[in-house]
């Protein structure tokens, strides 16, 4: 839409306000936005990656390598490399650029959660079922993992007097989120305890430990910045909390003190979250409900709900990342995803698989096209100006269309994206093919000047191995010859 056409106010404002579109190729179970924001990456049940273009909503790449359901997606910061995790308990990084599977890891458990360090896009931590976190280096083929610790770090005081008892306890608490910093020198883990662990990157060791809740923390996200992190906790709050610039020169960790910001929750209905995020500004925190299908968006400032996006007929997961709890077992699925510079909210429906878009409804602004231009609420009559349809030569008629030709208008370069002077900019190619689209209206030709819908089953050939050319020749000659013999004997009959 025409920017000119939009009223400025609308375009301050910095929270979605209505379900505005949606989107599909398979079933979706987690979404990724790029730092950009101009591609969002969609993880499906059947292993397969999609990623999207927002600017058209069309497919413009789809990434095969796992067997089962993806679980977790991360960015690289200048966007050209995706690692993927999945229920195949392997980790896969991709090069955007001709869509090829640069790494791939194995582990012994499945993997919640895996995400790129900010700078080093072969450098990644994961975090295992009922196992501790890895932090896995891919540089070279062979990856090198290096087992992180899970027991939190006591002060003195608490260590004098931990028990044996306490001392198990702790020995059994296992890592279930972990996320980088902005800087990425070190990582921040949360337990099944409710224990925030800092960990030191170049040493891999525990520098400081705070106790959020009793509960399991379920996700962790900090904001663009790097300066806040929300926490999702199975106790059913969501926690925001200022982080300290733990790169700082001479920081003493056991003194810093990491405390809650804000806490939010729904006491009357006592609601699940099933995903937190932030906004782009990180001045909101946005939730999807566990068992419903609103989105809950609370501002920061003063701690208190603004607005309860209504979604679709189904219960919505992923919101920027989001985690389901049921039960014992933790399932870490990106449903819920805000967008980097705008309003603009995604989520994963769970039962359909359906990405819903909720953004900002514009009217669009038609005064701004001329300054005399006035809105009239009912019919005037117009008055024509004295020389309004007077006839001009043709030959001015014919310079004034020349030297509107004469102007260049630059469709090709691309404007700059705030955020990208800190990466390299890396531009995906789009893989323009209409037949790679999956989408639940897909009609395909069959002939000429007939379509026919596309089969649930049709182009995942791939997944049995029976992907091959000589397959397909072979049925479309049965097709061919059982067609002919059908209208061979309509015409005897």
């Amino acid at each position: 839409m025409n920017l000119s056409l939009i009223d400025p106010f609308i375009l301050a404002q910095d929270y979605p306000d209505a379900l505005t579109g949606k989107i599909r190729s398979g079933h979706a179970a987690c979404i990724r936005f790029n730092r950009k924001g101009d591609f969002l990456a969609s993880g499906r049940v059947d292993g397969t990656i999609v990623i999207f273009d927002i600017e058209t909503n069309g497919v413009a790449r789809k990434l095969r390598g796992h067997t089962r359901q993806i679980q977790a997606l991360s960015w690289s910061g200048d966007g050209r490399y995706l690692l993927s995790s999945s229920q195949d308990w392997k980790c896969i990084l991709w090069d955007l650029n001709d869509g090829t599977k640069l790494r791939t890891v194995r582990f012994e458990a499945p993997v919640y959660i895996a995400e790129l360090h900010p700078t080093n896009p072969f450098l990644f931590v994961a975090s295992l079922f009922e196992d501790q976190p890895l932090l896995v280096d891919i540089s070279n083929c062979i990856p090198l993992k290096h087992q992180l610790s899970s027991v939190p770090k006591r002060p003195k005081l608490d260590r004098a007097d931990l028990n044996e008892k306490q001392a198990l306890q702790d020995a059994r608490q296992s890592t279930c989120v972990t996320v980088f910093t902005a800087q990425g020198d070190h990582i921040i883990a949360g337990t099944n305890k409710g224990w925030l662990n800092i960990i030191e990157v170049k040493s891999q060791d525990i520098v400081h430990s705070t106790r959020l809740c009793n509960g399991i923390m379920i996700l962790l996200r900090l904001t663009p910045s790097g300066r806040d992190i929300v926490s999702n906790s199975s106790d059913r709050v969501i926690r925001t909390i200022p982080i300290p610039n733990l790169s700082q020169a001479g920081l003493d960790m056991d003194t810093i003190k990491i405390e809650v910001e804000h806490k939010f929750q729904d006491v009357v209905n006592r609601l699940s979250w099933n995903h937190v995020v932030f906004s782009s500004t990180g001045d909101y925190v946005a939730a999807s409900t566990f068992m419903n299908h609103d989105i809950y968006v609370w501002e920061r400032g003063h701690g208190s709900l603004v607005k309860i996006l209504e979604g679709p007929k189904e219960e919505l997961g992923v919101l920027e990342v989001c985690t389901l709890v049921q039960h014992s077992v933790q399932y870490c699925v990106d449903i819920t995803k805000w967008h980097p510079h705008r309003p603009f909210v995604t989520a994963c429906g769970i039962e359909t698989g359906r990405v819903y878009l909720w953004s900002i409804i514009t009217p669009q602004r038609w005064s701004a096209l001329a300054p005399d231009f006035a809105e009239v609420e009912e019919n005037v009559e117009y008055v024509e100006q004295e020389d309004e349809f007077d006839i001009h030569p043709i030959e001015e008629i014919q310079k004034r269309r020349l030297d509107l030709e004469d102007e260049a208008v630059d469709v090709l370069t691309a404007d700059p994206v705030k955020g990208d002077s800190d990466h390299e900019i890396f531009s995906m190619p789009v893989l323009l093919d209409i037949m790679d689209s999956e989408s639940e209206e897909e009609i395909i030709p069959v002939g000429p000047g007939t379509m026919r819908r596309k089969s649930p089953g049709e182009g995942r050939e791939w997944m049995n191995g029976t992907e091959s050319g000589n397959d397909i020749e072979e049925l479309q000659k049965v097709a061919t010859t059982t067609a002919e013999k059908s209208q061979s004997r309509s015409r005897k009959r």
